[in-house]
């Protein structure tokens, strides 16, 4: 039996930060979660990508945002969305009956918002210009960037097996991201711009 060395150092593998870049999509190709390589350009990686934007421009609506309820929902939606493009970025979570279930209670949830803000809003009659104080314009350019997104994800599930409910949920959240932005106007007395045809 070998005698224990006193001190001995034990082997421990050494905590290496994983590196930013790869090198690997320097040739205009990615992976997806799969394992499966892919172009830059593909439909799959557009529809996650515009996700992926959607989610960081709502990080400088964060910052803009003052009110904690707001706030809250904000970072609730954001993690919503790492999840949705975790979800486009790997084919076989298609059929995921957890992540289904949840956005179905999220879109209820964003219904019952929607409908409690625009009870206390000014009757919507005409078309309004996106614009406002500064959130206020933010969110409407959130709510445009959601809209992409939608679009993207339509035109992949014309052509692959896509989560009917994310769908729904980007469906949705645009017109949460509307209501958003007109009650931040309203209550800052940003007056809302009617569209007029010239």
């Amino acid at each position: 039996m070998r005698k224990a060395v006193k001190n001995a150092t034990p082997a421990v593998t050494p905590n290496v930060n994983m590196s930013v870049y790869t090198r690997f999509g320097d040739k205009g190709k990615t992976s997806l979660y799969a394992g499966k390589t892919v172009s830059k350009a593909s439909i799959r990686v557009e529809a996650y990508g515009s996700i992926d934007e959607l989610n960081s421009f709502l990080g400088i609506v964060l910052f803009k945002t003052k009110d904690k309820t707001n706030k809250k929902e904000l970072v609730k939606i954001q993690n919503d969305l790492f999840e949705i493009g975790s979800a486009l970025a790997n084919p076989a979570k298609n059929k995921d009956k957890f992540l289904s279930e949840y956005l179905v209670k999220r879109v209820q949830s964003f219904e019952k918002q929607i409908d409690a803000i625009t009870q206390k809003l000014p009757e919507l009659e005409n078309f309004i210009l996106p614009g406002g104080g500064s959130l206020g314009s933010s969110l409407h350019f959130a709510r445009t960037i959601a809209r992409r997104a939608e679009r993207k994800i339509v035109e992949l599930s014309q052509k692959e097996d896509v989560n009917g409910e994310i769908l729904v949920y980007t469906n949705r959240l645009s017109d949460l991201l509307f209501t958003l932005a007109r009650d931040i106007n309203v209550r800052e007395k940003q007056k809302e711009i009617i569209w007029k045809k010239e």
